[in-house]
C-alpha cells in the first residue's frame, strides 16, 4: 500500500496571514529580544542583504534574536550551537511543513523538503537506497559524457555566462541521471528547462506580488509552468508502470521501492519527489558551481592547485560551500516553548537557521569573508567547532543528494579546470539574489583562457 501523506496546506495568502498574527498573539512566553517594530526598510533589507542584516543583528543580540519583517516576528539563530540544537539535538521540536519552507509546497509538492514526522521518516526510508554511494558512482559516466559535449564547442579565448550554461547542463544530467528522460525527447513535448525557471522565477518577485492571485499575476504563471512539467513528470511515470522499463537512473527505483512492510510510493507521492529532487539538484548544483568559479577565478593559484590534485579541489569545494552555502536559510516552525542562549522562544514562532550567516561569524571563523582553503586542510578541519558548517543541513534531514551533487560539481569542475584558466570579465562585480537558494543575480561573464598541459601524474584522477 501507498504511504499516507499529510493534509494539505492553505495557499490563500490572505488566510496564512491571518493564521500567522493569531499564532503570535498566542505566545505563552516572551519572544527574544532584537528589532520587534514594524519597518519597511528592513524588510527590504531582508530581501536585497540578508546576510549583512543577520550578521550585524548577530553582533548586536546574541545568537538568538527576533527580526520583525513584512507582517510577523521572526527568530533567527545562529552559531555551532544554535545549529546542532535546530538540526540534531531538538530536531523534534521544529515543523517545516509549519515554517517558510511550506510556501514551497505550490510547485513541489509534498516531498522530502515539505513534510514532516513519520511521513517524512518512512518516505525517507524507502528513497535512501536511490541514493547509496554505489548508485551515485555508476552515473559518473553519465556525468562525463554530458560534459564533455557541453564543452567540445568551447575554445581559447570564449567568453559565457557560465551561470546559464551551467543550468542548461544541470537539468539535462538532472533528466537522465535522476529520471531516465531523454533531454531531446522531452524537449519535443516541451522545454522542461524553461518551464522550471518559469516557475522558480515566482519565488524572485517582490513579495506583494508573490500574494497577488489571477491570470497575468506570478502566481497564475507559476502554476502554468506547474502544469506543464506535471504533464512530462506524469506522463514518465504511467509509461514506465505500463511498459516496466527500467533503467538505472532514480525514478526506476522510486517505483518499485518499498520498506521492509511493504510501503510503497503513489504517483503523486514520486511526482512530488521527482520535482523536489529536481529543484534542489539542479538549483544548487548551478549555484556551486558558478561560486566555486567565482573564487578560484580570482584566485588562479588555487585553481591550478585544483586542476592538479583532487584533494585540492575537494577544499576549494568545501570552503566555497562555507561561503556560499545554496540553500543558505533553513525556516521552520517552533512547536513547543524553549529557551537557548538564555532567550525563551514561544511555540507557534517561525524560527530560521543560516548556514550563510553561521558560515561567516567572526568569532567563530578566522577573516570569515576570505577564500581559504586550506580551513579544511587536514589537522585545520578537526578544529572547526560541531555545528559550525552545515551546508548541507543537519542530522535526519541531511541532503539525501548531498552525494550526487558533489560528484556532479567535481565533474564538471575537472573537465573545466583541466582544459581552461577561468577569468572573470573586467568589471564584473558579484551581486548574490535569494531565489530561494542564492545565486548570481547576473550570472557569471567568464573568459576562457587555455591550459597550459598538465603532466598525466599531475590529473585529477576520475
Amino acid at each position: 500500500m501507498s504511504l499516507a501523506g499529510p493534509q494539505p496546506v492553505s495557499t490563500n495568502p490572505l488566510a496564512r496571514l491571518a493564521a500567522d498574527l493569531r499564532a503570535e498573539r498566542a505566545a505563552r512566553v516572551p519572544f527574544p529580544a532584537g528589532a520587534t517594530g514594524f519597518s519597511a526598510a528592513r524588510t527590504h533589507r531582508a530581501l536585497v542583504d540578508p546576510l549583512g542584516l543577520l550578521l550585524e543583528s548577530y553582533e548586536r543580540f546574541g545568537p538568538v534574536f527576533t527580526l520583525r519583517l513584512f507582517h510577523g516576528r521572526v527568530v533567527w539563530m545562529l552559531g555551532p550551537e544554535a545549529n546542532h540544537h535546530m538540526t540534531v539535538s531538538h530536531a523534534a521540536d521544529f515543523s517545516w511543513r509549519e515554517g517558510h519552507m511550506g510556501d514551497l509546497i505550490p510547485l513541489l509538492g509534498d516531498g522530502l523538503l515539505t513534510i514532516d514526522g513519520e511521513f517524512h521518516r518512512r518516505s525517507r526510508k524507502i528513497m535512501l537506497p536511490a541514493f547509496h554511494h554505489e548508485r551515485i558512482g555508476a552515473l559518473h559516466g553519465l556525468m562525463t559524457d554530458e560534459v564533455d559535449a557541453a564543452i567540445a564547442s568551447w575554445r581559447p579565448g570564449t567568453d559565457l555566462d557560465l551561470y546559464a550554461w551551467t543550468r542548461r547542463l544541470a537539468l539535462r544530467i538532472a533528466l537522465r541521471a535522476l529520471f531516465g528522460v531523454d533531454p531531446e525527447r522531452a524537449a519535443g513535448r516541451l522545454d522542461a528547462a524553461e518551464q522550471f525557471e518559469r516557475a522558480l522565477g515566482f519565488w524572485g518577485r517582490a513579495y506583494i506580488l508573490q500574494v497577488l492571485r489571477g491570470p497575468a499575476t506570478p502566481w497564475a504563471r507559476m502554476q502554468r509552468a506547474r502544469r506543464e512539467l506535471d504533464r512530462l513528470i506524469f506522463a514518465e511515470i504511467r509509461r514506465r508502470r505500463t511498459s516496466g522499463e527500467r533503467g538505472e537512473d532514480i525514478l526506476s527505483l522510486l517505483l518499485d521501492a518499498a520498506d521492509e512492510e511493504g510501503n510503497t510510493l503513489s504517483e503523486q507521492h514520486i511526482r512530488d519527489e521527482v520535482m523536489t529532487l529536481l529543484f534542489a539538484g539542479h538549483d544548487t548544483t548551478t549555484s556551486t558551481v558558478t561560486f566555486l568559479f567565482h573564487e578560484l577565478a580570482r584566485a588562479p593559484e588555487w585553481a591550478d592547485r585544483a586542476a592538479a590534485h583532487a584533494a585540492d579541489l575537494e577544499l576549494c569545494l568545501d570552503e566555497t560551500l562555507r561561503l556560499f552555502p545554496p540553500a543558505w536559510v533553513g525556516p521552520r516552525r517552533s512547536l513547543v516553548d524553549f529557551e537557548f542562549a538564555g532567550q525563551s522562544v514561544p511555540a507557534g514562532a517561525f524560527v530560521n537557521y543560516s548556514s550563510w550567516a553561521s558560515h561567516r561569524l567572526p568569532d567563530v571563523w578566522d577573516a570569515p569573508g576570505a577564500f581559504d582553503p586550506q580551513r579544511f586542510a587536514p589537522g585545520r578541519r578537526e578544529q572547526i567547532p560541531k555545528g559550525a558548517y552545515i551546508p548541507f543541513g543537519g542530522g535526519s534531514r541531511t541532503c539525501i543528494g548531498m552525494r550526487f551533487g558533489q560528484q556532479e560539481i567535481r565533474t564538471i569542475a575537472r573537465a573545466i579546470l583541466q582544459r581552461f584558466e577561468p577569468q572573470l570579465e573586467p568589471g564584473y562585480e558579484l551581486v548574490i539574489r535569494q531565489m530561494p537558494t542564492i545565486g548570481p543575480k547576473h550570472g557569471l561573464p567568464l573568459i576562457l583562457r587555455e591550459r597550459a598541459s598538465l603532466s598525466p601524474g599531475a590529473r585529477v584522477a576520475a
